[in-house]
C-alpha cells in the first residue's frame, strides 16, 4: 500500500431548496426497447455506431461565442410526460422526466443557474448542461472566452497576463450517470446545483465569482430510464471517447473542449467502498503526468476526507491498488480523455450497489437507503473538488497553461523522480517520444474521415497549398500535416502513434490496452521524426472532398477498401443499379450511376476492364446473432440486418429472404430445435467471429478447422500477413484482437485469408496463460481469418480477430463486407 499524502481542509458550501414551477409538457421519445443479444460472452462495454461522427468545427466555436451573451443564459427546457416505468423511481431518485422541471424552476429562482441542451441521446432525449456561476455581463463572458482561448493558443502570453491570473474563472466539470444504471451522480449533482443556486453565505458567493461549475447532469438518459449500463444503442459510452461513435460521447466531447475544465469528476458506482482516482499504472504514456498527479492525488485526499466524514471508506487506486488493477492507460474513459484537454480528471465510484440483481432482489426501502447514502457520497466528492479547485485555483490555471505551452514548444515529456508524490516509483514511469509531425496524404475517404475526426477533437491539422519534400519523401499539394507542436499534442499522439506492448509490465489490465487510428482506420499516415515543416499550411476545419470518376466511357470499377466504398455499393444496390462483382472482389458499376455516388460518399472509381462481366449483386439481407457494436456497424455499412438468436429461431423467427448469416453471440447450433436447424441450414452464406462463431462452425459441420483460443483478456493491435483470398486481398497489414482466436488443421479447400505475423502484438496486453499456452508465440504464423465452401455448399468465413470492435477499427470494416459479398456470390455460383 502506498503512503498517503497530506489532507486538505476548506470551505463549507450550504444552501436551500427551491419549489418546482409548472412547465408545458411535450411529447417524449419512445422508451428503449429490450434487445435480445443472445447468450454469448458479455459485451456490455462495447461501443457501436450508426454512422461515423460528422465533420465538426466545434473546436473553433466556443460555447460562449455561439451564445454571444453573458450569464445566466437560461433556456426553458422541454418537459417530458411522466414515465412510471423509469427505473430510478424505485430508488427514490429523480426520474428523467423530473429533471427538466427542476432545472426550469432553478433558472426562475436563481440568476446563478443556466441550463441548455447540448444534444440528444440515441433515442432522442435531451442532454443537459447546467452552468452555475456568478452573473456575468456579455463583456465579462467575452473576456473569459478570450482568456480561455489565450490559455490554449498562446500560453506564454497567458502565463504573463496578470488580469487572467486574478480574474479568470476556474472551470470545473461534473459528468454524471454516463452508465445509466449508476444513477446517483445525477441526484448528487442536482442537490449541489440547488444549494449553489440559493446559498447566501459569503464563501459560496466568493467561490462562484471565481469559478464556473459545469454539470452534465445525465450523460445517459436512455440508460437511466431503462436501468441499463449501456445507452439506447446498446453500448458503453465510457469506452467511446477517442472513437466518438455515439451522440452522448460527442456531446460531452464538446463540453471538454468548450469548457476547458481545470478539474473533472465522472460519477459512477458501485465498488463497495468509494473509489477516487488517480489510478494505478500503467499510466497513459502521452500525459504530462508531472502536472497531473500532484493535483489529482491531493484532490483525492480532500474528497476522501469528506467521504470519511459520512462514515464511508475510500480507496485511491494509485495509493491502494496493485499495478493494472485500475489503470488510466487508454483514453477511452471520460476523465482520461479530459486530461488531454487540460483537466485533472477523476473517476469516482460510489459504494453501495443498487443495480443489476440487487435492484430486483432487495426491498425498495433498502434500495432507497443505499441510494440516499450514495447521493450523499456524490455530494461530498463534488464539494471536495470545489473546495480544492477554489483553494488551488492559481496553481491549477498555471498547470493547464504549462501543459499547452509544452505542446506548442515541442518539449519532451518530463522525467518524474521517485516519491514525486508519496508512493510514486519505477512502476509508474511511462512516457513516449513525440514525433515532429504526422503527414496524411489527401484523396481517400479514409484520410478525410481521419482528418475530420482529429479536427473535431480540437487537434490542429494543416493543409499544404503546394507540394513539398519532408524527410526525403515528396508530398502533393493538398496533403494534410499534423504539426505536433500544438497544445493538445498528447491527444493527437494517443490517436496516431502505434501504442506499446505492455504485456511484461503489468499482470493484467482493466480494459483495452491497444488502439491506433493510424494503423486501424485505413488512412495512409507517415511519421516524421524530425525536420522543418513546409510553410503555407492552412488550418483545416473540414477535409476536402474525395470523390472522383475517371474520364472516358464505359463502366467504372469500385474497390472495397473503405467503409465509404461499402456504403456506396449498398446505396447503388438499394437504388436497383445493376452491379457485378468480379472474382478479385471489385465491383463493376455503370458510369451513369457513378458521379452522384462519388460525390455523396466520397469514393473514387477507376476504369473497369473492357468486357468485365462478374456475378450480379443484389443488396444482401443479413441475419445477425451478434453484439450491439457489430449490429450497428453492419447497418452503418448499409446492409439490411435482422437480429436473431437461438431463442428467437426456436420460437419460429423466419429466415425467409436472408442472404447471409453472421454469428458471433447468442446462437448455438446444438441448442436449435429441428425446425430452426432446417431454416439455418438453408442459408448458404455464413460469417462468424470469435469463440461463439467458431463453435457454431464446428457444430454445424461447415469448415474443417480447429479453433484455438488465446488468453481471454488479451487485446490490442496486431500485425498480420494477408493472403490473396476475398478478405485478405485488400486488407490492412494490421488488425485488432480481443480474446484472440486462430485456426489450425485447415482442411481441404480452406484458405488462410490472414495470418498472425511472426511477432503478432504491436500494441496492447497479451500474455500466455498460466500453463504457458494462449500467448502471441502460439498464435504466430497461424490463420487469423479463414474461408472456404463446406461440403454442403455453404460459403463460410471465420474471423479470429475483432474487425468491428466498438466501432473503432474503421479500416477493418471492409473485411467483413468482403466476406459477406464473397460468401453470397460464392453460394450463388456453387448452386
Amino acid at each position: 500500500m502506498r503512503s498517503p499524502g497530506k489532507i486538505l481542509t476548506g470551505l463549507l458550501i450550504a444552501g436551500l431548496g427551491v419549489t418546482a414551477l409548472p412547465s408545458t409538457a411535450v411529447a417524449a421519445p419512445p422508451d428503449p426497447v429490450t434487445r435480445d443479444f443472445g447468450n454469448g460472452p458479455e459485451r456490455n462495454e462495447i461501443a457501436a455506431a450508426p454512422a461515423d461522427a460528422p465533420p465538426s468545427t466545434a473546436a473553433a466555436e466556443r460555447t460562449a461565442d455561439r451564445h454571444g451573451g453573458g450569464y445566466p443564459r437560461q433556456t426553458r427546457l422541454r418537459v417530458y410526460p411522466e414515465n412510471p416505468a423509469d427505473k430510478s423511481i424505485k430508488l427514490g431518485l429523480v426520474p428523467y422526466h423530473g429533471i427538466a422541471p427542476r432545472l426550469n424552476a432553478l433558472q426562475t429562482a436563481s440568476n446563478r443557474v443556466s441550463a441548455e441542451v447540448i444534444g440528444q441521446s440515441v433515442l432522442g432525449r435531451d442532454l443537459y448542461l447546467v452552468t452555475v456561476t456568478a452573473p456575468e455581463s456579455a463583456a465579462e463572458t467575452r473576456r473569459q472566452s478570450e482568456w480561455r482561448r489565450l490559455i490554449e493558443d498562446d500560453p506564454v502570453r497567458a502565463a504573463r497576463d496578470r488580469a487572467l491570473k486574478r480574474d479568470y474563472k476556474a472551470p470545473i466539470w461534473i459528468n454524471a450517470n454516463i452508465h445509466g444504471n449508476e444513477w446517483e451522480g445525477t441526484d448528487g449533482s442536482l442537490r449541489l446545483i440547488e444549494q449553489l443556486a440559493t446559498a447566501t453565505d459569503a464563501a459560496t458567493t466568493a467561490m462562484l465569482r471565481r469559478t464556473r461549475v459545469y454539470f452534465t447532469v445525465t450523460n445517459n438518459p436512455d440508460g437511466r430510464i431503462a436501468g441499463t449500463r449501456a445507452n439506447g444503442a446498446g453500448f458503453d459510452i465510457n469506452r467511446d471517447h477517442v472513437t466518438s461513435s455515439q451522440p452522448e460521447s460527442r456531446a460531452v466531447r464538446a463540453v471538454a473542449i468548450d469548457a476547458q475544465p481545470l478539474v473533472m469528476l465522472d460519477e459512477h458506482g458501485y465498488t463497495g467502498t468509494t473509489l477516487i482516482e488517480p489510478c494505478t499504472p500503467p499510466h497513459g504514456q502521452n500525459y504530462e503526468y508531472d502536472l497531473y498527479l500532484p493535483h489529482a492525488y491531493r484532490n483525492a485526499l480532500g474528497m476522501e476526507r469528506r467521504v470519511n466524514a459520512l462514515g464511508q471508506a475510500v480507496d485511491i487506486p494509485f495509493r491502494d491498488y496493485a499495478p493494472g488493477d485500475w489503470d488510466d492507460w487508454p483514453p477511452i474513459f471520460t476523465p482520461m480523455y479530459a486530461m488531454y484537454h487540460g483537466a485533472i480528471g477523476h473517476t469516482v465510484e460510489i459504494p453501495l450497489r443498487v443495480n443489476n440483481a440487487d435492484y430486483d432482489a432487495l426491498p425498495a426501502a433498502e434500495l432507497q437507503r443505499r441510494a440516499a447514502l450514495n447521493t450523499s457520497v456524490v455530494e461530498a466528492t463534488i464539494r471536495g473538488a470545489l473546495e480544492y479547485t477554489s483553494a488551488n485555483r492559481e496553481s491549477l490555471i498555471a498547470g493547464q497553461i504549462e501543459q499547452f505551452r509544452r505542446g506548442w514548444a515541442g518539449e519532451p515529456l518530463r522525467d518524474v523522480p521517485d516519491e514525486f508524490v508519496p508512493g510514486y516509483g519505477p512502476e509508474d514511469r511511462y512516457k513516449t517520444e513525440f514525433p515532429r509531425a504526422y503527414v496524411i496524404p489527401a484523396g481517400s475517404p479514409a484520410a478525410a474521415r481521419l482528418v475530420d475526426h482529429l479536427v473535431a477533437h480540437d487537434i490542429r491539422v494543416g493543409r499544404a497549398s503546394r507540394g513539398f519534400v519532408l524527410s526525403g519523401r515528396s508530398y502533393a499539394a493538398g496533403t494534410y500535416v499534423v504539426d505536433m507542436h500544438q497544445p493538445k499534442r498528447g491527444l493527437a499522439n494517443a490517436m496516431l502513434e502505434a501504442g506499446r506492448d505492455i504485456s511484461a509490465l503489468v499482470p493484467q489490465m482493466y480494459d483495452i490496452s491497444g488502439w491506433s487510428h493510424r494503423l486501424l482506420w485505413g488512412a495512409p499516415v507517415s511519421i516524421v521524426r524530425r525536420g522543418t515543416l513546409p510553410g503555407g499550411l492552412h488550418p483545416v476545419t473540414v477535409a476536402a472532398p474525395t470523390g472522383a470518376v475517371p474520364a472516358g466511357r464505359g463502366d467504372v470499377l469500385l474497390t472495397l477498401t473503405d467503409a465509404a466504398d461499402v456504403r456506396a455499393l449498398n446505396a447503388l444496390l438499394d437504388r436497383g443499379v445493376p452491379v457485378r462483382r468480379l472474382a478479385d472482389g471489385t465491383v463493376v458499376v455503370p458510369r451513369r450511376a457513378a458521379a452522384e455516388i462519388a460525390a455523396t460518399y466520397g469514393v473514387r472509381f477507376t476504369a473497369a476492364p473492357r468486357g468485365a462481366t462478374g456475378v450480379p449483386l443484389t443488396r444482401p439481407v443479413i441475419a445477425a446473432a451478434a453484439a450491439a457494436d457489430e449490429l450497428l456497424v453492419l447497418r452503418d455499412l448499409g446492409f439490411e440486418v435482422r437480429p436473431v438468436s437461438t431463442s428467437a429461431l426456436n420460437a419460429g423467427a423466419s429466415l425467409a429472404g436472408v442472404s447471409a448469416l453472421y454469428v458471433s453471440s447468442g446462437l448455438s447450433w446444438s441448442m436449435l430445435n429441428p425446425g430452426a436447424k432446417t431454416q439455418v441450414a438453408s442459408v448458404r452464406a455464413v460469417i462468424t467471429r470469435g469463440v461463439t462463431g467458431a463453435r457454431f462452425n464446428s457444430e454445424a459441420g461447415l469448415l474443417a478447422v480447429t479453433a484455438v483460443a488465446g488468453r481471454s483478456d488479451a487485446n490490442g493491435v496486431v500485425s498480420v500477413l494477408n493472403g490473396p483470398g476475398p478478405v485478405g486481398t485488400t486488407a490492412l497489414p494490421h488488425s485488432f484482437v480481443y480474446s484472440p482466436l486462430w485456426f489450425t488443421g485447415l482442411g481441404a479447400g480452406v484458405v488462410a485469408e490472414q495470418r498472425y505475423a511472426a511477432t503478432p502484438l504491436v500494441a496492447g496486453h497479451w500474455r500466455a496463460s498460466d500453463d504457458g499456452t494462449g500467448g502471441p508465440a502460439d498464435a504466430a504464423g497461424q490463420a487469423a481469418v479463414v474461408s472456404g465452401v463446406s461440403a454442403t455448399g455453404t460459403a463460410t468465413v471465420l474471423f479470429g480477430t475483432e474487425p468491428l470492435f466498438r466501432a473503432h477499427p474503421k479500416g477493418l470494416y471492409p473485411q467483413v463486407a468482403s466476406a459477406i459479398l464473397w460468401s453470397v456470390t460464392a453460394s450463388v455460383t456453387t448452386h
